[in-house]
């Protein structure tokens, strides 16, 4: 799985709820199903920096910090962090991710 389909994957999540985060955060599933997506970015996001230490994605550190406090602190991520990275940094990922291919 790459992380373009990942991002669309979060991309529906967002929509499933409407974009309301009262309702997104109310639902255990989805905060774990995004938790689980964003680990699975930061572990793509890491493999990647291995071959490319220049990889061009302005916020690599914090997606890999973000993984490593999923898989290590899960008991502490606060859903409301979630939806921040969902509405303003998952778009940005996502036209990096778009240039990289081109």
């Amino acid at each position: 799985m790459d992380v373009e389909s990942i991002i669309e994957e979060l991309e529906k999540i967002l929509e499933h709820h409407r974009r309301d985060f009262n309702d997104f955060s109310s639902n255990f599933i989805s905060v774990r199903a995004v938790e689980r997506d964003l680990m699975i970015i930061g572990e793509a996001v890491s493999q990647i920096r291995k071959l490319d230490k220049e990889l061009p994605i302005s916020s690599a550190d914090q997606i890999i910090g973000l993984r490593n406090l999923i898989v290590h602190a899960y008991d502490s991520i606060d859903p409301a962090a979630l939806w921040r990275i969902l509405i303003k940094d998952l778009p940005i990922l996502k036209a990096e991710i778009g240039a990289l291919k081109r």
